[in-house]
């Protein structure tokens, strides 16, 4: 699907700053400074609808380097933040917990939108998630679009436990002056993961699922991907109390059957996530999508908030979502500034 042209053949790390990546680091302005006291407000003052949407995944985190038109200049070294290494808990359901409802969440939607907080869940669901992002590249004028289809698919092991697929296949395109590749849509690299979770919570009520990931070389093109098999621990643990939710997903991956033609991988993925569901299904959550990138010393951090209803056309169940997010830290290529998410999670619930 990619074509070839000036497009750097060795992807660099996200975060390792690439040609012209060497200038001072960018000074937070003002708009930053209020983003983040947003966020804490938003942490502490939670109101009310929205659900764990995307998640996932995902937006994700990964690596390259691409030759692109700098205005002006020519051709310039621009670092695209392509989505890869990380991935976001997108939408599950109540982890074959085989709890009740909560009391007030007693309708089918309702419940099934407080199931979708739950990483680690028994519900078949395949969410499509949107994400746009800006300010990419030296001269930050490089925009990219990647849809995340994220299907969830959990299977019974026993009475006890149930094991929980979890895939996110990026579909990516960038626009401006991202070289050969502006206005292509590629594939990704996938990230799988396996989650095995008790079918009911533990003491205290926490849900938790371990388990590998692993991440898989299919982008089709240079910005899209790494290139690299990887493979590494993941888990995720959490608990569910009236209306809220609140919990932390993490994973590990190294590169694994490196040839030597691409960069290591070598990052930490963290998504701590809140969200708070209504008696209408109605949901928001809150979290971070971020990547530690321990080769370049670099985070990743964008911030992301965003409100979902569970409701049903014709004979589907559906979650829809919209958000905006926030790229509070990163590299110096970017993304940088305010970006967009748009959900739409297919339901399948299980009799």
């Amino acid at each position: 699907m990619a074509t070839t042209g000036s497009v750097s053949t060795k992807p660099l790390s996200p975060m390792t700053p690439c040609a012209q990546a060497s200038a001072p680091a960018r000074r937070r302005s003002s708009s930053e400074v209020v983003a983040l006291g947003l966020a804490t407000l938003v942490m502490g003052f939670l109101p009310a609808p929205q659900a764990l949407a995307t998640e996932l995944p995902l937006v994700l985190s990964a690596r390259g380097a691409a030759a692109v038109p700098a205005s002006g200049q020519g051709v310039a070294a621009v670092q695209a933040n392509k989505p890869v290494i990380a991935q976001a808990p997108g939408p599950a359901a109540e982890g074959g917990q085989g709890q009740n409802p909560p009391q007030g969440l007693r309708t089918k939607e309702a419940s099934l939108a407080k199931q979708l907080a739950n990483p680690v869940a028994s519900l078949i669901s395949v969410p499509f998630q949107f994400n746009y992002d800006s300010g990419i590249g030296v001269q930050e004028n490089v925009q990219r679009a990647n849809l995340n289809i994220q299907p969830v698919v959990p299977f019974k092991l026993s009475a006890d436990w149930n094991l929980i697929s979890r895939t996110i296949l990026p579909v990516v395109n960038f626009q401006g002056e991202a070289g050969p590749e502006t206005g292509q849509l590629n594939f990704g690299d996938t990230v799988q993961s396996l989650f095995l979770s008790p079918a009911k919570p533990g003491p205290g009520g926490v849900i938790w699922g371990v388990g590998p990931v692993a991440l898989l070389p299919t982008a089709t093109g240079q910005l899209s991907g790494i290139h690299q098999w990887g493979l590494g621990p993941t888990g995720v643990a959490l608990v569910q109390r009236g209306p809220w939710t609140v919990g932390a997903l993490a994973n590990h991956l190294w590169s694994v059957a490196n040839n030597g033609s691409n960069a290591n991988v070598n990052a930490t993925f963290l998504q701590p996530f809140l969200t708070y569901t209504t008696p209408t299904a109605w949901t928001i959550s809150l979290n971070t999508e971020s990547t530690y990138d321990w080769a370049a010393n670099r985070w990743a951090v964008p911030l992301n908030l965003v409100v979902a209803k569970v409701t049903k056309v014709g004979n589907q169940l559906l979650s829809l979502g919209a958000g905006v997010r926030y790229w509070v830290d990163g590299p110096d290529s970017g993304p940088h500034g305010w970006g967009a998410r748009l959900v739409a999670t297919l339901l399948f619930p299980t009799r």
